[in-house]
């Protein structure tokens, strides 16, 4: 009964993220008759037409490849390292007032000052990376922090008579017992994480990445290659939010 429920439900989210995504169509072409320019606002078969273009042509996967490397590197990154300071801030409040200044930095700064100091201090193919984990890691951790502190105490009782915090404890006890707070940030952290990284690539001009074919086509004013891009940066951050679920799902049928 309750699997049933739950297949409904999100067959009903599947209509209604199909139904944002006309609605967004319509929006582009609203704008090209309101503003009377065809060019940045093309006509939205021109778009399916330039999307459908694009998955046909190999050059288009290997830069879906580029930026996905980027994404789940920087992912992987900013979750350890979003994690660990969240548990810390979470058991000690010293930590937490000591860390909180940084944490309002990496919110507040504007992106293009981040990329550019990281752009001196690094090789140009590690900025979209770099970049990327340090505005997420604070999204993470804040995050672990808040999941942290909901724990029941009367679990934490329990676990503290079979001994010491430890990376098992983190792992068997306190990870699971988060797992709300956490999948909240992650799913907020593919889609932000994925505009960071394009747009980061895009300033970088990283080889063969999205970042960099947007820029081209700017340059060539191919504005519905722009859009069919998009598309595809939707379809990725879609990808990468529902892989884990799934992942999740088959473990626990085994």
């Amino acid at each position: 009964m309750i699997s049933t429920m739950a297949q409904n439900k999100r067959q009903d989210n599947a209509l209604v993220s199909f139904l944002g995504i006309i609605l967004i169509g319509c929006l582009i072409q609203a704008a090209g008759w309101l503003k009377g320019d065809t060019l940045v606002f093309p006509n939205v078969i021109e778009i399916l037409k330039a999307f459908v273009n694009l998955l046909k042509k190999e050059e288009t996967y290997a830069k879906i490849l580029v930026t996905l490397k980027d994404l789940l590197f920087s992912l992987l990154i900013s979750s350890a390292l979003g994690i660990t300071f969240g548990v810390l801030e979470g058991r000690s409040p010293f930590f937490r007032a000591l860390i909180r200044p940084l944490k309002i930095l990496l919110r507040s700064i504007p992106m293009v000052i981040m990329v550019v100091i990281i752009m001196v201090l690094t090789d140009y193919e590690r900025v979209p990376v770099i970049a990327t984990s340090l505005f997420l890691i604070p999204l993470i951790s804040e995050a672990t922090c808040e999941g942290y502190l909901s724990l029941d105490k009367d679990l934490l009782d329990v676990y503290r008579m079979e001994g010491n915090f430890s990376f098992r404890i983190l792992r068997t006890v306190h990870l699971p017992l988060m797992a709300g707070y956490l999948k909240q940030a992650y799913i907020s952290a593919v889609g932000m994480g994925m505009k960071l990284v394009v747009s980061t690539e895009y300033l970088v001009q990283t080889k063969n990445s999205l970042g960099k074919a947007i820029h081209s086509s700017s340059y060539f004013n191919e504005y519905q290659d722009i859009y069919a891009y998009a598309l595809i940066m939707i379809a990725l951050v879609l990808l990468v939010s529902e892989v884990p679920v799934l992942l999740g799902k088959i473990s626990r049928q085994k």
